[in-house]
C-alpha cells in the first residue's frame, strides 16, 4: 500500500533537508536528537543518493544554480519540493522488500518523473512512529538544471527547459500517483487505488495534531490521577474527528437533511450548511466552518443524501403488521366524516389562511428489512416503540381530520399534489420576473452612471480622441442602453424608481407565494405519510378504495 505525499518548501536552507535525512530527529518537535556531547546522531540505517548532483554538496550546488538563473531569490518562492513514498509494512514482511530494493525503486521513480532536477533520494527503513515501514524521501530543487526531452506528462513547453521551475498541477499529481501504482504492481507489492478519494481524509497535519494532543492529554491525565482526580477522557479527539463521529451518528438516525441538521445542532452543537452543492460544518469551538470535502467522501452531500435516502426507502417498504394492527385495533375510524367548520360546511381546499403546523408524523420502519434491527435486539425494541408512536399519531390524524375511507384520503392527496404543483409554478414565475427586474435595475444604474460621459462625447469637438480616452465608460453606457431598449420593446424605458417599486411588490408577492407553497407541500407530505402507514398496516401495496370488511379488519 505505497502512498505518495508532497510538501512544498520555501526554506532557502537546503542543508536543513540534508541534515533531516542523515541525522536522527524527534518525531514531535522535528529537532535533531543530540548525544551527551551535544552532537547530532546519525540514523541507524539510511541510503543516500544524488541525481544531477553530489548528495553531500546538494545545498551548495542548488544555491549556485539559483544564482546562475537568478531564481529562488525572494522569501515567498518555493525553493524545493519534498516527495515521500511510503511502502506498506507488509511489503517488508510478506514481499521481502529491503532497503536496497526500495533505494533502486526510488531512484528509478525520481529519474523518470523529475528529469533534469537536482535531487536527493534517501531511503529510511526505521518507519515513522516505530511502524517499521520502509519509505523513500525525494527532495528536488524547484529549479531545473538541464534541458530534457519533452515527455507526455509535461503540460507546457517550458517544463522541459533548464532554468524553469517545477510546476505541480492536479493532472501532474494524478500522473505521479498512477506511476507509483504501476511501479508497485510491477514489483508485486501491496497497493491501493491512490486516485480514489479517501472516505475518511486524514491529512498529515491532522495526524500530527492528534499525536501531539494525545501526548499532552496523557501527561495531564497522569497529573490528575496523582492528585486523586479521575480523568474525564483518555482519548484525544481533533476537531475534524469530532465532526466525523457526530456526522456518522446523526446520519444513522436522520431520515431527511432537515432532521440531520437538527440532530447535529441539538445534540452536538454543530451547524450544518449546504452552499453551492457543498456541505460545511461549523465546529462549536471554531468561527470558520470545515467543508465536507476536507473530511472525506463519506461526509459530502452525495454520500449523505444516499445514506439518508436509504433510511427513507426502508421505511416506505412493508411494515411490521403485528405491531401496527395492535394499535389500529384500539380505535375505530369507519364512522368518521370529513371535518367541518362551525357552520357544518366542509373545509375549503383553497389556499390556507393560517400557517401550517407540523404534527411530527413519520413513516414506520420495516423490522424485517432493517439490518441494524436484526443485528441488535435493543435497537429493534427501540424501533418497535417508535412504530407504535408513529401509528398512534397516524390514527389520531385520521380521526382529527374525519376521513371515513382511504379513498377519500387519496382523493385529498391528489388534490394537494395539484395545488402544490400550481403554487410552485406561480412561485417560479414570480422569481423569474424578479430576476428580470433586478437585471433591468442593474443596467439602468449602469446607464445613469455613464450618461454624463456619453453627453460629453456628443458635445466634444474631437469625438474620436474622447471615445478612445473614455472607451470603457462609453461601452458600458451603450451596452446598458441597448439592453434597456430591447426590454422596452419600442416603448418608454421605465425609470429607476418605477423598477424599484415593482421589485418591492414582487418581493412581497414572492414571500406570500412561498408561504402558500410550503404549506401545501407540508400538508401533502403529511397526508402521503398517513396513506403509506395505513397501507402498511393492511399489509397491502395498492391505492384502491378500502371495502367495508377491510376497514373492519383494522378497526
Amino acid at each position: 500500500m505505497a502512498i505518495l505525499k508532497h510538501i512544498a518548501s520555501k526554506n532557502a536552507d537546503y542543508g536543513e533537508a540534508q541534515r533531516y535525512l542523515i541525522f536522527q530527529h524527534d518525531e514531535y518537535t522535528k529537532k535533531p536528537i543530540l548525544d551527551e556531547n551535544g552532537n547530532m546522531q546519525l540514523r541507524e540505517e539510511y541510503y543516500l543518493d544524488g541525481v544531477e548532483c553530489n548528495p553531500f554538496s546538494f545545498d551548495m550546488e542548488c544555491r549556485e544554480l539559483n544564482a546562475r538563473f537568478r531564481k529562488n531569490r525572494t522569501y515567498d518562492e518555493i525553493k524545493s519540493h519534498h516527495y515521500i513514498i511510503s511502502f506498506d509494512p507488509k511489503d517488508r514482511d510478506e514481499c521481502g522488500l529491503t532497503g536496497e530494493q526500495a533505494r533502486q525503486l526510488g531512484l528509478e521513480y525520481c529519474r523518470k518523473n523529475f528529469p533534469g532536477h537536482q535531487a536527493l533520494v534517501c531511503t529510511h527503513t526505521d518507519g515513522h512512529n516505530g511502524s517499521g515501514n520502509i519509505h523513500v524521501h525525494i527532495i528536488i530543487n524547484s529549479l531545473r538544471k538541464n534541458d530534457v526531452e519533452w515527455q507526455s506528462f509535461m503540460e507546457r513547453d517550458c517544463d522541459s527547459r533548464a532554468g524553469r521551475k517545477h510546476h505541480l498541477t492536479n493532472d501532474y499529481l494524478v500522473y505521479l500517483k498512477q506511476s507509483l501504482m504501476d511501479l508497485c504492481n510491477r514489483e508485486n507489492l501491496h497497493q491501493v487505488d491512490l486516485l480514489t478519494k479517501a472516505e475518511r481524509k486524514i491529512t498529515e497535519k491532522e495526524y500530527h495534531a492528534k499525536r501531539t494532543g494525545q501526548k499532552k492529554l496523557e501527561e495531564r491525565n497522569k497529573q490528575m490521577i496523582s492528585e486523586g482526580i479521575t480523568p474525564r477522557t483518555t482519548v484525544f479527539q481533533t476537531q475534524k474527528e469530532y465532526l466525523r463521529t457526530s456526522i456518522e451518528e446523526a446520519a444513522t438516525y436522520a431520515h431527511d437533511l432537515k432532521e440531520f441538521e437538527q440532530i447535529l445542532l441539538e445534540k452536538f452543537n454543530i451547524k450544518f450548511k449546504i452552499s453551492r452543492g457543498r456541505c460545511s460544518y461549523l465546529h462549536p469551538d471554531r468561527d470558520k466552518p470545515i467543508t465536507g470535502r476536507s473530511l472525506g467522501t463519506h461526509y459530502e452531500k452525495d454520500y449523505l443524501m444516499g445514506l439518508i435516502g436509504n433510511h427513507s426507502n426502508l421505511r416506505n417498504a412493508e411494515k411490521d403488521q403485528t405491531v401496527q394492527k395492535e394499535i389500529l385495533s384500539k380505535e375505530k375510524i369507519h364512522n368518521r366524516k370529513p371535518s367541518a367548520n362551525q357552520h357544518g360546511t366542509p373545509v375549503s381546499a383553497e389556499a390556507p389562511t393560517a400557517p401550517f403546523e407540523k404534527s411530527g408524523l413519520r413513516l414506520v420502519t420495516d423490522l424485517q428489512r432493517c439490518i441494524k434491527a436484526q443485528q441488535s435486539k435493543a435497537y429493534a425494541n427501540k424501533v418497535k416503540l417508535s412504530n407504535l408512536q408513529n401509528m398512534a399519531k397516524t390514527l389520531s390524524y385520521v380521526q382529527e381530520h374525519g376521513y371515513e375511507t382511504l379513498e377519500s384520503m387519496e382523493e385529498q392527496l391528489a388534490e394537494l399534489k395539484g395545488q402544490t404543483s400550481s403554487s410552485l409554478k406561480e412561485l417560479k414565475d414570480t422569481e423569474a420576473r424578479l430576476r428580470q427586474v433586478n437585471e433591468q435595475i442593474h443596467y439602468t444604474g449602469q446607464y445613469l452612471a455613464n450618461k454624463s460621459v456619453y453627453t460629453q462625447l456628443r458635445r466634444s469637438k474631437n469625438k474620436v480622441q474622447f471615445r478612445q480616452e473614455h472607451s470603457a465608460k462609453i461601452a458600458l453606457y451603450e451596452t446598458a442602453l441597448k439592453f434597456l431598449k430591447e426590454k422596452a420593446n419600442g416603448g418608454k424605458i421605465p425609470t429607476l424608481q418605477t423598477l424599484k417599486a415593482e421589485k418591492e411588490k414582487l418581493l412581497e408577492e414572492k414571500k406570500e407565494r412561498q408561504e402558500k407553497y410550503y404549506s401545501y407541500r407540508e400538508q401533502k407530505k403529511e397526508l402521503d405519510t398517513v396513506c403509506t402507514n395505513i397501507h402498511a398496516a393492511l399489509g397491502k401495496q395498492h391505492t384502491r378504495p378500502l371495502r367495508n370488511h377491510e376497514w373492519e379488519h383494522i378497526s
